[in-house]
């Protein structure tokens, strides 16, 4: 990750401030508190007694050039060095909130696209300003959720109540799967039935060797049952598997790439249970090689994928009178 030299000197500059400044909202740290800094950042890193801002500045630039999973997160060793420059027991002519502080370093982060925030545990945590993505937050859907996430996930699952299929599609499954990674995310004319063969989205996901698999979704609003027929917002799993069997079976134009591609995997959406008497059902209809290609997502999965995943709660999904600039904090 490559950030401009201005703002990793001023980074640099807030964990050495020049001594006898007695008015920052940083504290002055001699060199062996700046080994100290580093060392709680999990970094093996001493300081040799050369000048502290112009070390501290080519440190930085190694952290940076870390492995890091994407252009949004930077590297977490670089997360954990804000961590401890932001300790509120530091704070200096300020509460222990440093709002001073934290508004000098959001000068120097916006100029790479990202904030710093404290959230809930009174950490300091980094987000990209784009996507909103929190870096150093675990997206597994089985990590335990905050207050403030649990809060989200009620309104999210009010929504699904009343939301139609087309705004399950465009309102939530669009946004989430475009935060979870993947890329060309693309609606097949749901809303007048053509060109779907099967499918009301198609992604592609890029692999770390650089190559794509492909992804079909067939998205139902209500329950998927094993019933016979039909019922209110339910669907039986025979329309299920023609659908499945028309996903895998078409092949679909990416124009990156300029070919026709079949669907690698095909994902069976619903916005409430699918049972597992339909799964299992499903399964047996299929033979073994698109059984093995077949993925389901139902109610809970949505609900928590988006809400680890820290997306933006649809307009409708908020009281009238709420803002959603700060629903997004997912602590």
């Amino acid at each position: 990750m490559k950030w401009k030299d201005r703002t990793i000197e001023e980074i640099a500059e807030m964990i050495c401030i020049p001594p006898g400044k007695t008015d920052s909202f940083f504290a002055y740290r001699s060199s062996r508190h700046i080994t100290r800094i580093f060392r709680d950042a999990d970094t093996d890193y001493v300081h040799d007694g050369s000048s502290r801002a112009v070390w501290t500045a080519g440190i930085l630039v190694k952290i940076l050039e870390e492995p890091h999973p994407d252009a949004q997160t930077p590297p977490g060793t670089f997360c954990r060095v804000i961590r401890a420059l932001m300790d509120q027991g530091d704070a200096t002519n300020e509460g222990p909130d440093r709002p001073g502080a934290l508004k000098i370093l959001n000068t120097a982060l916006a100029r790479e696209g990202f904030e710093a925030f404290y959230a809930e545990d009174k950490q300091c945590y980094l987000r990209h300003i784009g996507t909103k993505k929190v870096a150093g937050v675990s997206t597994s859907p089985h990590r335990p959720l905050s207050a403030a996430e649990r809060t989200r996930r009620a309104q999210l699952a009010a929504y699904l109540d009343k939301c139609s299929e087309d705004e399950l599609i465009e309102e939530v499954l669009l946004p989430m799967l475009r935060q979870a990674g993947f890329h060309r995310i693309t609606a097949g004319g749901h809303k007048d039935k053509s060109n779907e063969f099967g499918k009301d989205i198609w992604m592609r996901y890029q692999l770390p060797t650089q190559h794509y698999l492909y992804f079909g979704i067939q998205a139902k609003k209500g329950k998927l049952d094993s019933s016979g027929v039909t019922k209110g917002t339910n669907a039986n799993i025979a329309e299920i598997y023609n659908q499945a069997l028309m996903m895998l079976a078409h092949e679909i134009f990416d124009p990156e790439t300029n070919r026709k591609v079949l669907v690698d995997h095909a994902f069976i959406v619903a916005g409430g249970e699918i049972t597992k008497a339909a799964q299992q059902l499903l399964g047996g209809m299929l033979d073994a090689t698109k059984r093995s290609q077949i993925m389901f997502m139902d109610r809970n999965d949505i609900l928590n994928l988006f809400i680890v995943h820290n997306v933006q709660l649809p307009e409708g999904a908020l009281p009238k009178s709420t803002s959603n600039l700060d629903d997004d904090i997912p602590f």
